[in-house]
């Protein structure tokens, strides 16, 4: 799978990234940064990735357990303050709907550790190649 990105014409930063069949999306930089602040930003959308793959994680594992689980609400809580020194802190606080007792809800917690995402974040080596078409 492939994303393209490219510059929006009447965007002084945007972007218009296409996913396959995917509804395009839009990237910008808030106002301060030389952006239209229009879109969400790049670390939007990489802290949204977090909650969105945590959320999906719980939801398949109480549909695999066939637990009650009706919903589940994620907030991630960006600290960036340390970011130029290698420091990137997410604070994640999850909300579980239906009607599960605390051991399910704690499980299902531990699990939203076991996503993908998390697990990339947090103990792949990712290798990143750049290159230029002619």
């Amino acid at each position: 799978m492939s994303i393209v990105l490219q510059s929006e014409r009447d965007g002084r930063l945007r972007q218009r990234a296409r996913i396959e069949s995917f509804e395009d999306l839009l990237v910008d930089v808030p106002e301060a940064y030389g952006g239209d602040g229009q879109a969400p930003d790049p670390h939007d959308y990489f802290d949204l990735s977090l909650g969105a793959c945590k959320a999906i994680t719980a939801q398949m594992y109480a549909r695999r357990k066939e637990w009650p689980l009706e919903g589940v609400e994620v907030m991630v809580v960006r600290d960036e303050r340390d970011e130029t020194r290698g420091i990137y802190r997410l604070d994640v606080i999850m909300s579980f709907q239906g009607d599960l007792d605390d051991a399910q809800r704690q499980r299902l917690e531990e699990i939203s550790h076991k996503c993908p995402i998390h697990r990339l974040m947090t103990t792949s080596e990712v290798q990143i190649n750049t290159r230029q078409t002619p």
